[in-house]
C-alpha cells in the first residue's frame, strides 16, 4: 500500500522508473460518490515513489483533509510513519480518520433527516522487503464505523528487468466487509447485518523509453461478492395517492460484480526540471457501467524559492447501470430483478481543476530531520448527473419532472512531510 501523502511524480522521473497500479474505487456504497473522486485525486496526485528496486525513504507525514460538497462534509487527520531496517526492509503504520457530517440528497429522501454524523477510523500496517531487484510488499488495513467494518490484506511484488529500464508489478488483495444499519437512519424496524468480499488482481508494466520519458500500462480486475447495496438507500416509484407523487421501496442489487479496468500513463521530464503527465483510465463491469477519464498535469519547481507548483485538469464520464432508474413506473417493477437509484449508478460526468504548492524547508530547520516540506493541494469538482433528478426541486409540478441533480465539491489536503 502506498501512502496517500506520497508526492512522487518528479521523484519517479528522476529515479527513472515507476511501479504504477490502477486502482478502481471499492468504497462502501453510500460513500461511493465521495470516494470516487477522492481516490482519483489522491492516487493520481501521489504516484508510487521512485525506482521499483529502491525502498521508500524513512519519513513521517501528517495530513489534514477536508471535503465539502453535495450536502456532505468529511474531514480528519492522518499520520503515517515509515522506517527502514537493515537496508532490506521498510515498515510503515498509518492512522486515518474521516469525520462525516451529512445532509445529502440521499439522506433527505430516505430518512427525512436534515443531518447525520459518523466517524470512520482506519489503521494500516505494511512491510516492503527488498531482495536484489525485487520488492515484495505485504499490508493489512482495518477500518471501523458505527455501521461498517472492513479488513483488507494485500500482497504485491515488483521486479526490474533489462538494465532497470523495465519494471513489472503484480498485486492481489482480499477484503472482507461487515455491513450494518445505523439506528438513527434505519428505515426499517429490524436489525440488519450482511457480509461482502472483494478480491482484486492487478498487473502493471512501466518502461523507460528515453532519459526523460516513462510510459506505464496497468490492468486490474475486481470480483465483488455478497451485499453490494446500501441498507439505507431506496428507489422511488410513481404513486399518485400521495402528495409528492412517489413512494419508496428498498434498492435491490446483484450479489456479484465483476469489473475490469486498464490505464496508460505517460510522464515527461522537461529540460528546465518541470514535468508533464497525461493519463487515460477506463473501466467496465458486469452491471453495465462503463467509464473513462483523462487527466493532464503539470509540475513546475522554482528552485530559488524551494517551491513546487502544480496544476491539473481531469474529466470523467460514466454510463448508467442496467438496473438504474430515477423513477420506476410502479412498485417492484422488475419483480425479483434488480433496481437502483443511487446517483453513482446513473450516467454522470465530473470536471476537476486542481492546484497545489509545496515548500521545502531549509536544511536543519527542524532538528533531527534531514529535510521537511509543507504541502497544500486544492481541487474543485463539478458533478453533473444526466439521469438522477433532484426530488427536492420546488418548481417541479410532478415527480419525474425535476431538474437533473448537480453540485460542486472542494477538497483540501494540507500536510507536513519529514525525512529522517
Amino acid at each position: 500500500m502506498t501512502s496517500p501523502l506520497f508526492r512522487g511524480l518528479e521523484k519517479a522521473l528522476l529515479a527513472k522508473s515507476s511501479a504504477c497500479t490502477l486502482d478502481i474505487d471499492r468504497a462502501r456504497p453510500h460513500r461511493v460518490g465521495v470516494a470516487l473522486w477522492l481516490l482519483c485525486i489522491v492516487v493520481m496526485a501521489t504516484a508510487h515513489n521512485g525506482h521499483a528496486a529502491v525502498l521508500p525513504e524513512d519519513r513521517v507525514d501528517v495530513l489534514y483533509h477536508s471535503y465539502d460538497g453535495g450536502g456532505a462534509e468529511i474531514s480528519g487527520p492522518s499520520v503515517l510513519v515509515r522506517k527502514g531496517v537493515a537496508n532490506t526492509v521498510s515498515v510503515y503504520a498509518n492512522y486515518y480518520v474521516d469525520e462525516v457530517t451529512g445532509a445529502s440528497i440521499d439522506v433527505d429522501l430516505v430518512a427525512g433527516a436534515t443531518t447525520y454524523q459518523e466517524e470512520r477510523t482506519e489503521y494500516s500496517l505494511g512491510l516492503d522487503y527488498l531482495y536484489d531487484k525485487t520488492i515484495m510488499s505485504l499490508s493489512y488495513s482495518s477500518s471501523t464505523e458505527n455501521d461498517y467494518e472492513a479488513e483488507t490484506v494485500s500482497f504485491g511484488i515488483s521486479q526490474d528487468f533489462f538494465g532497470d529500464l523495465t519494471n513489472v508489478s503484480l498485486g492481489f488483495s482480499l477484503g472482507n466487509d461487515t455491513v450494518r444499519r445505523n439506528e438513527d437512519l434505519d428505515p426499517g424496524d429490524t436489525p440488519f447485518e450482511d457480509e461482502a468480499e472483494h478480491r482484486r488482481y492487478s498487473v502493471g508494466i512501466s518502461q523507460i523509453l528515453t532519459k526523460s520519458f516513462i510510459l506505464a500500462l496497468n490492468f486490474e480486475t475486481v470480483v465483488d461478492e455478497g451485499y453490494l447495496s446500501n441498507p439505507y438507500r431506496q428507489v422511488r416509484f410513481v404513486d399518485n395517492s400521495v402528495a409528492r407523487g412517489f413512494s419508496l421501496e428498498p434498492e435491490l442489487y446483484p450479489r456479484t460484480r465483476n469489473s475490469d479496468a486498464y490505464g496508460i500513463r505517460g510522464m515527461y521530464y522537461l529540460p528546465y526540471r518541470a514535468s508533464l503527465r497525461a493519463e487515460y483510465r477506463a473501466l467496465s463491469d458486469s452491471w453495465g457501467i462503463s467509464a473513462d477519464s483523462v487527466e493532464l498535469r503539470y509540475i513546475h519547481p522554482i528552485e530559488q524559492l524551494n517551491l513546487t507548483l502544480e496544476g491539473k485538469y481531469r474529466v470523467y464520464d460514466q454510463t448508467e447501470a442496467n438496473f438504474f432508474d430515477d423513477l420506476f413506473p410502479f412498485r417492484n417493477v422488475n419483480g425479483v430483478e434488480f433496481r437502483a437509484r443511487d446517483k453513482e449508478m446513473s450516467a454522470f460526468t465530473t470536471d476537476t481543476i486542481g492546484l497545489g504548492i509545496s515548500y521545502e524547508l531549509p536544511p536543519n530547520w527542524i532538528p533531527f530531520m534531514e529535510k521537511s516540506s509543507i504541502n497544500l493541494y486544492w481541487d474543485h469538482i463539478q458533478f453533473d448527473y444526466e439521469q438522477f433528478r433532484d426530488h427536492r426541486d420546488p418548481e417541479a409540478l410532478e415527480a419525474g419532472a425535476e431538474e437533473f441533480y448537480s453540485f460542486n465539491a472542494n477538497v483540501i489536503r494540507f500536510f507536513f512531510s519529514f525525512w529522517y
